[in-house]
């Protein structure tokens, strides 16, 4: 039976998501779990792919990644317990055997989390809707080889809990993308450009290269691949260890404050 699982992940300790010769990998320690739990003996025989990378230190809230299995059972009812707690599945589909989580993904969406307000939310959101439909994105990615036009089907700029992030959702999307058009929007937030400086990068007139805004900020948001999903526990591996991050940054930013105002 060829599964597909909804996973989610803090990118802080991978050094990306593709698996690689050297480094912790999302890929890497999600092959070697199933393999652990005998779910299939070689990778590339059981079809196993992700519906997209992300870079180090990007999080994950929605990758898809799929894979055929003679165990389906043993697959979904303890691979949440073989993953490390920085990784986890929250929902599995059963799916046809020629299933491609990257191919078969109608769009992809992202949010990029700010660590500050900026002063001018309005002119920022303007700036945001100039992305809309089908451009050239030389500008605001690392392009290579790839065809530079990216459609963008929806974005907006919104407040969560005194943090502002971007949301932006496309077909696909090129390198450093997101974290580009990020760096853009926060410039024209912060009052340092005018909206219509986007319009400029797409024409090409720029001084110099967009640099990305950091990878912390980023998640993959959601990939919609038109599955039904049955929802998988987190497991307590993966709660205790978010419980003990959250515990540890509200503690680090009480004594941040304290040392600030002693």
């Amino acid at each position: 039976m060829r599964l597909a699982f909804r996973v989610s992940y803090l990118g802080s300790r991978f050094f990306g998501s593709q698996m690689q010769g050297s480094g912790r990998t999302v890929e890497g320690e999600f092959i070697a779990a199933c393999q652990r739990l005998s779910l299939f003996e070689d990778w590339r025989q059981a079809g196993f792919v992700s519906a997209g990378r992300t870079d180090r230190g990007v999080h994950a809230r929605g990758q898809v990644i799929a894979f055929t299995t003679d165990v389906p059972d043993r697959a979904i009812g303890t691979i949440n317990l073989q993953l490390p707690p920085d990784l986890w599945c929250s929902a599995y589909a059963e799916v046809p055997a020629v299933f491609h989580p990257r191919y078969d993904a109608k769009s992809r969406t992202y949010r990029y989390y700010f660590p500050e307000v900026p002063p001018s939310m309005e002119e920022m959101e303007k700036a945001a809707r100039l992305f809309l439909g089908i451009h050239d994105f030389s500008n605001f990615a690392r392009v290579r080889d790839k065809n530079p036009l990216r459609n963008i089907l929806a974005i907006r700029i919104a407040e969560e809990d005194g943090f502002v992030y971007l949301e932006v959702t496309a077909e696909s999307f090129l390198w450093h993308q997101v974290r580009c058009m990020a760096t853009a929007l926060l410039r024209v937030g912060n009052g340092d450009r005018e909206e219509e400086c986007i319009l400029q990068y797409f024409e090409g007139e720029i001084d110099k290269p967009l640099p990305p805004a950091p990878a912390e900020g980023l998640v993959l948001w959601e990939t919609d691949c038109n599955l039904s999903w049955s929802p998988l526990p987190q497991g307590g591996r993966s709660s205790s260890f978010i419980d003990h991050l959250s515990r540890h940054h509200a503690l680090m930013e009480k004594v941040c404050r304290l040392l600030e105002h002693p």
